[in-house]
């Protein structure tokens, strides 16, 4: 029987507060991306807008707007499928939503994920951040559906959250997207972990696209873009802070393999992890 298999590229970037040098930068990769082979191609949260929130507003754009359709025209001519990580999505006289967009090889959207977990957080001395002061929150759970794969949507910050993956995966995604802008005192305990985790757990492939170094505002991010298999094997990771390309070629018949090895979507039990806990003890 013939693989199933699929060239993948997940994109390390810089981005700043520059939204034009942002999309020609992105560009330039997704570009790079399709010359060595991928067909499926990921850039990071905030690629095209990476700066101060107090500009949030004025950069946010209709979804479709100006920004997807250069992107959607880079589709079609590449004939690949292309996800735009995230970027800010104008609501009228609202926070904006912090926004992922599929694209397919025609150039057209084929599903949208607006970020459900906001990163608000409070770690002395590392990181002080509230991300649900300048954004809204998604209320909606994305699997998109393609000709030879299934793509479960999210982005950076819900990571954390495994039983969003569960769901996504228990809704046919065997590739799950984790497109990010890690921050840097947090990303080098918990990337890694929480990414292979994702991917054990599940049984899927992840592709992780990231932003590095440090921009104008001082925000200092991670980077360490991965592709990861369903067995938690790094099949390729970024390094350093300049932007890069990442690709790995994922045999999709890995993903039944595994999860019939391993049926942990199937023992799992949702109806017992609902009922009241008994706590024993003071």
């Amino acid at each position: 029987m013939k693989a199933r298999t699929v060239t993948v590229a997940a994109i390390q970037m810089n981005s700043g507060s520059n939204p034009e040098q942002n999309l020609e930068s992105a560009i330039a990769l997704v570009e790079l991306a399709a010359d060595e082979g991928a067909t499926y191609v990921q850039v990071p949260e905030y690629f095209n807008y990476f700066g101060p929130s107090q500009r949030f507003n004025d950069v946010a754009e209709s979804i479709p707007g100006s920004t997807t359709a250069r992107m959607a025209a880079v589709a079609k001519r590449r004939r690949i499928h292309l996800h735009l990580g995230s970027m800010l999505e104008r609501r009228d006289d609202e926070r904006p939503f912090n926004t992922s967009v599929l694209l397919d090889s025609s150039g057209s959207i084929v599903a949208t994920y607006r970020k459900t977990h906001l990163f608000d957080v409070d770690v002395p001395g590392a990181i002080t951040h509230r991300e649900s002061d300048d954004l809204s929150a998604g209320e909606e759970l994305v699997v998109a559906k393609l000709k030879r794969f299934s793509v479960g949507l999210s982005v950076c910050f819900d990571v954390r959250f495994p039983e969003l993956y569960q769901t996504l995966a228990a809704n046919g995604a065997d590739v799950l997207a984790i497109p990010a802008a890690f921050n840097a005192s947090t990303g080098k305990s918990h990337w890694h972990v929480l990414v292979r985790s994702r991917a054990i757990e599940n049984h899927a492939f992840v592709v992780a696209a990231t932003q590095a170094g440090v921009t104008s505002d001082g925000i200092a991010t991670y980077g360490h873009a991965l592709i990861v298999d369903p067995w938690g094997v790094v099949l390729a990771e970024s390094s350093g802070d300049q932007p890069q390309v990442i690709t790995a070629t994922l045999d999709l018949d890995e993903v039944s393999r595994r999860r019939a090895q391993i049926a942990v979507t199937r023992f799992r039990r949702p109806a017992l992890y609902r009922r009241p806990v008994r706590v024993i003890g003071a």
